[in-house]
């Protein structure tokens, strides 16, 4: 204790108080605050044993004491009593204080995650969906899943983009066989599939456009499957308004499988369409869908190529080629920029013809229509064709988009 109000001593350095009654003062302010003084001599200087080991400096400042015998004791005049040595010990009060803070904002995180859309909530039973991983409904025949707009997936027109659109219907129809317990080992494999080295690769896909959400809209997503053939499926999905229910977008799209290891299209087996067959149900996102021919294109009837083009690593997904929504952008690379900044996509159709490399080069070519429909004037919409081929020659993605004017928004007006 002398050693400790020494030191402290030397850091606040106050005079002594000189009256008795200045003395019997802090007495009693220390007794009001615990602290029970130690006993004074009556010349006011504080009793220590010589056996007691001080140290010979105290906060750098050197401390001289004689050596006494064990039996003597020797004095040592008191330290000015200041009021930093009146206090107490506030290291244990101010861990207390930080663990409750910190408990309590740990408490407010895990309270603080929680959506604020009442359509977000979850209730009792589990019957929306609060993590965004989705759910079944409609006697475990269509996939649901809620999606919120974020600030990166609005382009320049302030709302989302149709890749926006395009990772959404991917992401779906993944959860979709995941939450139905039928994800093997692979991407959206059934465990028959993978028992086989068999993967899904999509050959054609339709989308409609009605209406693009905006940043911080709530949109929901159903999906659902049916045969396409002896050897294929077909995959639709309904993207709506989550508040208004009002239809954004349809779409649907055939898949084939293939193998893997030798990259050749495979037949269905049987085993694979036991897994998948009790889940097809035969509705149609897209009632009247575009059958026409894709036309070829070439240099020659081509209006804007773009030449160059290659994935990058982060293009690729686990299959080991590249995500068919990068070809979307791929082809809306050699789209004339004058209709992309009067007009918004419709619509499209593509049809995939082959796979893309971590290693290929691609080029993209677009043929413009002045014609959307033949009932209206060329002024109400236009129609382009695309290819999007490897430098060699191969083709990979025919495709044709449907752009119509784009929606005057309303101004907001001025403050008075």
């Amino acid at each position: 204790m002398a050693t400790a109000t020494t030191a402290a001593s030397a850091f606040f350095p106050v005079s002594s108080p000189s009256s008795n009654s200045s003395s019997s003062t802090a007495t009693s302010v220390k007794a009001s605050m615990g602290f029970k003084p130690k006993p004074v001599n009556g010349s006011g200087n504080l009793q220590v044993k010589a056996n007691a080991q001080a140290p010979t400096k105290v906060n750098g400042t050197k401390v001289r004491l004689d050596p006494l015998k064990s039996d003597e004791t020797t004095t040592i005049s008191a330290a000015p009593r200041t009021f930093y040595n009146q206090l107490p010990d506030w290291s244990v009060l101010l861990a207390a204080i930080t663990t409750i803070f910190l408990a309590a904002e740990k408490q407010w995180t895990l309270l603080d995650w929680k959506p604020k859309r009442p359509d977000m909530l979850t209730d009792a039973f589990g019957l929306t969906d609060a993590f965004g991983i989705g759910k079944i409904v409609q006697d475990g025949l269509v996939f649901r899943q809620n999606f919120s707009i974020r600030s990166y997936e609005v382009g320049a027109d302030k709302t989302a983009s149709i890749e926006t659109f395009m990772n959404h219907l991917q992401e779906t129809a993944l959860n979709h066989v995941w939450t139905a317990g039928l994800l093997g080992d692979g991407f959206g494999a059934t465990p028959e599939m993978s028992r086989r080295n068999l993967i899904w690769v999509v050959t054609k896909m339709q989308v409609l456009v009605d209406r693009y959400p905006a940043w911080g809209d709530v949109v929901k997503v159903d999906t659902w499957v049916a045969a396409s053939g002896k050897n294929g499926m077909r995959r639709d999905w309904v993207i709506r308004d989550s508040k208004t229910g009002e239809v954004l977008t349809r779409a649907t799209s055939v898949w084939v499988m293939m193998n893997k290891v030798t990259r050749k299209l495979s037949k269905m087996p049987d085993e694979v369409r036991a897994e998948i067959g009790p889940y097809f149900v035969e509705w149609a996102a897209i009632e009247d869908e575009d059958s026409r021919k894709l036309p070829k294109l070439d240099d020659d009837s081509a209006d804007y190529v773009c030449k160059g083009l290659t994935p990058r690593w982060s293009d690729l997904d686990v299959n080991q080629h590249v995500n068919n929504v990068k070809y979307i952008g791929w082809i809306l690379e050699s789209t004339p920029v004058s209709i992309m900044e009067s007009h918004e996509l419709a619509g499209m159709t593509l049809e995939y013809r082959r796979e893309c490399g971590r290693d290929s080069v691609l080029q993209s070519l677009t043929a413009v229509s002045t014609d959307c429909t033949d009932d209206k004037p060329p002024d109400t919409g236009m129609e382009c064709n695309h290819l999007l081929r490897l430098e060699e020659g191969p083709e990979i993605v025919r495709g044709r988009t449907n752009w119509r004017p784009k929606r005057a928004r309303p101004i907001p007006a001025e403050n008075a």
